[in-house]
């Protein structure tokens, strides 16, 4: 989240910063402005009407000394009125704090200098495809149609327990969502992020402080009794963590890992490109957190790019990575990497991935610092990543492993699921 004393400083500058997400803050900038030189004018009232006090305060005290009783009745009246009025510009100072507190939040993160200038998922920038596309000396099949030619996944029973969006994974399927979550676990150990089990329910400041609200206040599953959201993301929890935390310089760098099921709306979602696990309302995915001191965040950001990458070099699946155009981006990123997977059944690229550094600006609403080497408190700075979200690898595998027999298990997976070939 961006802090006040930014719009007050460089205001013109981050307008044109925000130019390349697509977001005009101009008249949000001009409105914080206006409350805030209203709030430093009802301050300095405030404070001369305080310093007044204390001066006819002082002076009550002498005339009552001087037995000038009268005099220091008129002069109590003073105190009273003055009172009454500090009363109101109390008030008036909490309501443009709360007016400005309500829009800051509304302004996005600002794109780091490298994110390239676009508007649609059409001017993101390739930055390399990897592995090999495979071919078949028959028709592919989509995993849709694979998962009810093996009894693999029943979209229809998930659809009468639940809704569509829910499936049901049966038998060999259930077993490789298995396996991928505990391979992904394991591999993000060995690089040294620690495992943790996480609620999968967050309360409405832990939503606030990594950004989902009130950008994707419509996107979550909220309890109402509770007050609770369903996670879209292990982000959310893990990163909130260390809300309200100063930690030390040899704390850093923080590296978390945790399998959770993630629940997201996907309001407005239809046709064929969520059609079978494309795009689901519940669905499984293991997230890795970082927090850095801010000059190693973007040595960060390529090393857990390069990371996610070897995860789909183990699975050998054809993969591209896409550097994020700005108004592509998400409402909280200053740079995105998405991997894409591609489905030859569906001759369409498959998102399984995005990897984001937020700098500051999570840690700025997480109120999230380190002492530095001077001693100062400092933000650090946030990045998470999928790693990956398990339906599209899921359907990525059948579609690209199928045989005209069966499909295939990738062979890093085989010990986990003790089977090679379904």
């Amino acid at each position: 989240m961006i802090q006040l004393q930014q719009i007050r400083t460089h205001s013109d500058e981050l307008i044109k910063k925000l130019q390349k997400k697509h977001f005009d803050a101009t008249e949000l900038f001009h409105k914080i402005l206006e409350l805030d030189e209203k709030k430093r004018a009802t301050q300095k009232q405030l404070d001369d009407s305080l310093a007044e006090s204390k001066l006819i305060a002082k002076e009550i005290g002498m005339l009552m000394k001087a037995g000038k009783n009268s005099e220091a009745e008129e002069a109590k009246s003073k105190t009273t009125q003055l009172k009454e009025i500090q009363k109101q510009l109390e008030e008036e100072q909490r309501s443009l704090e709360t007016q400005i507190n309500e829009l800051i939040p509304q302004i996005p993160n600002f794109p780091a200098n490298e994110v390239p200038e676009g508007k649609t998922p059409e001017d993101n920038k390739i930055v390399g495809e990897f592995g090999t596309v495979p071919t078949f000396s028959f028709e592919p099949l989509p995993h849709w149609e694979l998962a009810a030619k093996h009894n693999l996944i029943n979209f229809e029973l998930g659809t009468k327990l639940t809704g569509s969006g829910f499936p049901v994974y049966l038998d060999k399927a259930a077993k490789l969502q298995r396996a991928l979550i505990s391979f992904f676990l394991d591999k993000a150990n060995e690089q040294g992020y620690i495992e943790h089990q996480v609620p999968h329910m967050v309360n409405a400041d832990s939503a606030f402080a990594t950004g989902q609200l009130p950008d994707k206040e419509g996107q979550m599953y909220y309890v109402t009794q509770d007050d609770l959201y369903l996670i879209p993301t292990a982000e959310v929890p893990l990163t909130n963590i260390y809300r309200d935390t100063i930690l030390k310089p040899e704390d850093l760098p923080i590296k978390l890992t945790g399998y959770t099921p993630c629940f997201r709306r996907e309001a407005g979602s239809y046709g064929k490109d969520v059609r079978g696990l494309n795009r689901l309302h519940q669905f499984d995915k293991v997230e890795i957190v970082q927090i850095t001191e801010p000059q190693n965040s973007y040595a960060t950001l390529e090393n857990m790019k390069n990371y996610v990458a070897s995860l789909l070099d183990l699975l050998q699946l054809p993969y591209r990575i896409l550097l994020l155009c700005g108004g592509d981006m998400g409402f909280t990123s200053a740079m995105t990497y998405d991997f894409e997977v591609y489905s030859t059944a569906q001759q369409r690229w498959l998102e399984v991935s995005s990897v984001s550094n937020f700098e500051n600006y999570q840690a700025n609403r997480l109120k999230l610092r380190y002492k530095n080497k001077e001693g100062v408190n400092t933000l650090l700075h946030t990045l998470n990543g999928s790693a990956l979200a398990i339906p599209r690898i899921v359907a990525s595998i059948l579609e690209n492993y199928q045989t005209e027999n069966g499909i295939k298990v990738p062979e890093v997976l085989v010990p986990y699921t003790r089977f090679s070939e379904i």
